[in-house]
């Protein structure tokens, strides 16, 4: 874990770019010190938690969890797929897909153990945390954290997506959702530890899967700071119907989700799962 000292920071963007996720407008709030892990959690790190706990995920009570079709490694003729999203159709509820079986049930994570975990629930990621002793981060410290020190910057390096000509980040090359190139290096998910760390020591702090935080999900509003009485560590609204994820994931594509930002967010029901949906 790395120690994150806190302090005076801010957070959001008034440069919105998604009107309708609530990214703006910034507001400045203090954060005591915290830890955060270097990486996201990985497929051997989350089997360890499994065959300690013997835990069942919600993707494996439901009996199924959330593909991206046009992508899948695997392309099975066997996927018995349950239900398609409407407006993306190459969403699909699949049957027999869990966090181990991550594209249907002729898929393993063999060979991926050092890959982020995927098909976990917010419920889901909160039992591995509180197995552990742990926590999830706020969306303020995992903004915080993901900026690595820099100030009103798209992405943890800085605003270029290609700092130098590098890769950065594990997110869709090419034309979505009918070609990913790979350039990056990865059609899928990537090691935990791909790509430099930003400028706290963290890893895929965007890109690679979404990461659960542990806020409801609600709209930012512009808090009244002029006596500088600064918000101290907020954490969301007190209930709610979705959580809030940040970070975007490797299916994400500036045409389509242009959320690989370390302001940007997404949300979603505490119990729904899919196959770009990690933690940390």
């Amino acid at each position: 874990m790395v120690h994150l000292s806190g302090g005076l920071t801010t957070i959001g963007t008034d440069k919105v770019i998604v009107v309708s996720d609530s990214e703006g407008p910034s507001q400045k709030v203090y954060l005591s010190p915290f830890y955060m892990d270097k990486y996201e959690v990985s497929n051997e790190k989350f089997r360890e938690f499994i065959q300690a706990s013997k835990y069942k995920t919600q993707a494996e009570e439901f009996g199924s969890s959330f593909i991206m079709t046009a992508y899948s490694k695997s392309r099975s003729p066997n996927l018995q797929q349950e239900s398609t999203v409407t407006d993306t159709p190459w969403w699909q509820l699949v049957k027999g897909v869990t966090w181990k079986r991550p594209e249907g049930s002729n898929s393993s994570i063999r060979d991926m153990l050092n890959h982020p975990v995927v098909h976990v629930s917010w419920n889901d990621a909160r039992n591995y945390c509180d197995w552990l002793g742990k926590r999830l981060p706020t969306e303020a410290e995992w903004e915080y954290a993901a900026r690595g020190g820099l100030n009103d910057r798209l992405f943890p390096w800085g605003n270029n997506p290609l700092p130098k000509g590098g890769h950065r980040m594990n997110i869709w090359q090419g034309r979505f959702p009918k070609e990913n190139t790979a350039d990056d290096g990865y059609v899928g998910t990537a090691p935990i530890n791909t790509y430099p760390p930003n400028g706290y020591g963290l890893y895929n702090m965007v890109g690679n899967v979404w990461e659960w935080v542990h806020d409801w999900w609600g709209r930012r509003q512009k808090l009244d700071s002029s006596n500088q009485d600064f918000p101290r560590n907020p954490k969301g609204p007190n209930s709610g119907v979705k959580r809030v994820q940040k970070g975007g994931s490797y299916l994400c594509h500036k045409s389509y989700c242009y959320r690989y930002r370390c302001a940007a967010r997404n949300a979603a029901p505490p119990d729904s799962s899919a196959i770009n949906l990690g933690f940390r």
